[in-house]
């Protein structure tokens, strides 16, 4: 795994004025591609960013992957690439997205520049009210006894997604992008270690229900192990109706019936979701939230998603300090920008659709100043609180401590037209609700709400509403670059962490102009709620030891990322997956 000797050293050296900035910079790429890079996962390949000259996708599988790219050297554009990986991820990583999901996309117009962004997030039963997840006595229910089973289950929105964003940019036929999902479904596929190692962990709530036992267990109850073959016709027959009748079926016909009543009929734990909720659900298009960083526009999803806010509030109070090294002093500026942009996260961001939301506000250049000026540069506040942004209709809130537990998938994709999609999508926890229905798992995105409606008479923001969209941390970004061309396409997996991922992507690419191999891979560090989670591996105890030196609480952990990442140069596409999963990135 990365450690941050290396990066201890040089920052030493260069407070004894041993090496210029650029020098430094140089030197810390160097450090970092070649001592502190994470050990390739099984079957990946040279720990290395790969490059292209027409075309690349980057995802979290290599049979994902190779169907992208089989689409795009079929002169299919960057959409008919990401529904043909999408298809096969919701396969062969059923644990993170799929049919019974949502996603958030992210789509770059090669010829125009414009940016579109789709909402495909899940939605609220119409008969979900704001006690769905509080006890008879007031109480909330625990995290898990909300999660399996229907209660937690939202109407998915990842199928329609696909199709809108098909119907737009498509230019190969849909049923041909079901092909090699259909095929591998019927054929089987090996389970990878990954998805071994998950199921193992999760037994016990697969197990819950006869469907996921079926599908993870051998007939002797043993959890699937890594090498065997596993065949889902189910999962085929569904995609061949999809193939052929088109989201309809899905929607409104014999699988929105079944689905209905997987939801409705899940033992102990029954949900709400109804054939009205899937008829009616739409994809929303939506503003993109831009944010400028050293001359660079940084752009992603609005709310319902609280990723681009979020990672654009960092940004923007980054952009008062100097970053020209990956200090621990560093570390401590992007930790505390990011406790500052997660206490108005969980006061103001929510789906914009049903709260009032100061979204300008909260990327106000002023406002972002004086939140920045809040950080010492030297030592780590005691707390924070969420700041008072610009906002006429301003009310009083309470703080939002809904968890976001790390699953979700990501990809990003240029074509040969310069296309590009970045798109983030999931079922939420792994293996979403438990419940499986016609070969896929369905979500239970439902918990990404607040449990608690409000707190001493306050609103939550993020507070269960029918048809309410639950806020989310997925952040899908396409980068601009000081000339307005496309620059960078990247996102992740994670929950909540998601946001520090990203951010600290961005930083690495933007700031320290580093190969984005060496910007994935450079170590975690995340610090959402007053703790700053290292990630583990040799070095982390001494960056640790350098943060709690400045007053921080830390945390070595385990922070299992899903970065996938394209870099648009003078001389074609380097693109990366992240070592910490079992991701490709794949081009001609």
């Amino acid at each position: 795994m990365k450690h941050f000797l290396g990066v201890l050293t040089l920052a030493a050296c260069l407070s004894a004025g041993l090496a210029s900035a650029q020098d430094l910079t140089n030197d810390i790429a160097q450090v970092m591609s070649q001592d502190m890079a994470p050990e390739p996962a099984s079957g990946r390949a040279a720990a290395t960013s790969v490059r292209a000259q027409h075309f690349m996708i980057a995802a979290a599988n290599p049979l994902a992957a190779d169907a992208g790219l089989q689409a795009l050297k079929d002169g299919g554009s960057a959409v008919d690439a990401m529904v043909a990986a999408q298809l096969v991820l919701g396969l062969v990583e059923p644990q993170s997205s799929g049919l019974g999901g949502g996603a958030f996309l992210l789509y770059h117009d090669g010829r125009s520049g414009k940016l579109t962004t789709l909402d495909g997030r899940e939605t609220a039963p119409a008969a979900a009210s704001e006690d769905l997840f509080l006890k008879p006595d007031g109480t909330p229910l625990k995290f898990f006894d909300a999660v399996v089973g229907g209660r937690s289950v939202g109407t998915p929105g990842t199928l329609k997604l696909m199709f809108e964003a098909h119907q737009r940019y498509g230019k190969l036929k849909w049923s041909r992008l079901f092909q090699p999902a259909v095929q591998l479904a019927e054929d089987g596929f090996l389970v990878s270690p990954r998805l071994a190692t998950l199921i193992a962990k999760d037994a016990k709530r697969l197990a819950t229900y006869p469907g996921t036992r079926r599908y993870f267990f051998t007939p002797d109850g043993e959890p699937l192990r890594a090498g065997t073959r596993l065949k889902n016709p189910a999962y085929g027959h569904t995609l061949r109706l999809i193939a052929a009748q088109g989201p309809g079926v899905f929607y409104r016909g014999e699988i929105a019936k079944d689905l209905v009543g997987a939801v409705r009929g899940a033992a102990n734990n029954p949900g709400l979701l109804s054939l009205n909720d899937l008829s009616a659900y739409r994809i929303i298009e939506r503003a993109p939230v831009c944010m400028m960083y050293r001359r660079n526009r940084v752009c992603g999803m609005g709310p319902p998603s609280s990723g681009a806010l979020t990672v654009g509030q960092i940004l923007g109070q980054l952009s008062h300090f100097k970053l020209d090294t990956f200090s621990p002093r560093a570390v401590h500026l992007i930790s505390e920008a990011s406790r500052l942009a997660f206490a108005d996260r969980g006061l103001y961001m929510a789906d914009s659709d049903f709260v009032a939301m100061p979204t300008a506000g909260l990327l106000d250049s002023q406002y972002l100043k004086s939140r920045a000026a809040l950080i010492d540069t030297n030592v780590a506040a005691e707390t924070v609180a969420p700041g008072q942004p610009p906002w006429k209709a301003a009310q009083a809130r309470a703080p939002d401590e809904a968890l976001e537990f790390p699953s979700t998938s990501h990809m990003s994709i240029v074509d040969g037209d310069g296309n590009a999609v970045s798109l983030t999508t999931t079922i939420e926890n792994g293996f979403g609700s438990r419940v499986m229905v016609r070969g896929f798992l369905l979500n239970n995105e439902l918990t990404d709400f607040s449990f608690v409606p409000r707190t001493d008479g306050k609103d939550i923001a993020n507070r269960v509403q029918p048809g309410k969209r639950p806020r989310s941390s997925m952040s899908p970004t396409i980068v601009y670059g000081p000339d307005g061309n496309l620059k960078l396409v990247v996102g992740s997996p994670g929950g909540s962490r998601i946001i520090g991922y990203v951010a600290k992507t961005l930083v690495a690419i933007l700031d320290g102009n580093m190969d984005p191999y060496d910007a994935i891979a450079w170590p975690h560090f995340v610090d959402r709620f007053g703790t700053v989670d290292i990630e583990q591996g040799p070095g982390a105890e001494n960056l640790s030891a350098a943060l709690q030196a400045m007053g921080h609480k830390t945390k070595v952990r385990d922070l299992n990322s899903g970065l996938h990442a394209i870099v648009i140069t003078q001389t074609g596409l380097l693109g990366a997956a992240d070592p910490r999963r079992e991701g490709v990135a794949v081009g001609e």
